[in-house]
Order: C-alpha cells, then structure tokens, then sequence
C-alpha cells in the first residue's frame, strides 16, 4: 500500500471531520441562538460537507481495500464521517495502524 492512499484518507479525514462540526455549530446558532443568518451558513455547510463526505467514503473504501479490513472495520471507518468529531479519533487510530504498514512495505521495495 503506498503512502499516498494514507495521506489521501488523512486529509479527507480531517476535511470531514471540521466540517461536521462547524456544521453542528451552525445548527445550534440557528435553531438554539436563533441567529441572522445563521441559516444562509448552515445551508452552505451542509452542501460543502455531504459532497466532500461522499469523497471521504471514496477514498475511505479505498483505503480499507487496499488494506484488506474486515467489512466491520471498513463500516465503521465510513460511518465515522457522520459522527461529530469520530472521524478525528478513528482517523488516529487507523493512521498509527497504517503507518507501520507503510514503513514496512517501503522498507521491502528498498530491499529489492
């Protein structure tokens, strides 16, 4: 697995996982705080992060794929872009996982 497939995950990870929770703000400003134009933002968020959630669960199968996860593993993963701040902790969790991987099969290809 390269490196890149990781960094790919980790960004979109990130990505995802900010704009969730600027999301859930804005939802608390509109409906909590009944703020101007809080609305107009929420609106703008929410597009903003379903089209990008959509690449994170593209680049998030890709990565399980290329790793060879169990489908409970993968569905978790996935799904953690839906959770307010579980894409930060999965994505540290699986990151530490892959980065032993990827040290080891750069190691390999050096060999040969």
């Amino acid at each position: 697995m390269k490196k890149s497939v990781l960094t790919r995950y980790r960004i979109m990870a990130y990505v995802t996982g900010v704009l969730l929770v600027v999301l859930c703000l804005g939802m608390i400003a509109k409906y909590a705080f009944d703020m101007d134009g809080a609305a107009d933002f929420t609106r703008v968020v929410a597009i903003a992060h379903g089209w990008l959630y959509v690449v994170y669960l593209v680049v998030a199968f890709d990565l399980g794929s290329k790793a060879k996860w169990r489908v409970g593993k993968q569905l978790w993963v996935l799904i953690a872009g839906t959770i307010p701040t579980a894409a930060f902790f999965v994505e540290r969790k699986i990151s530490a996982e892959l980065d032993a991987k990827v040290a080891a099969g750069d190691a390999s290809l050096a060999k040969a």
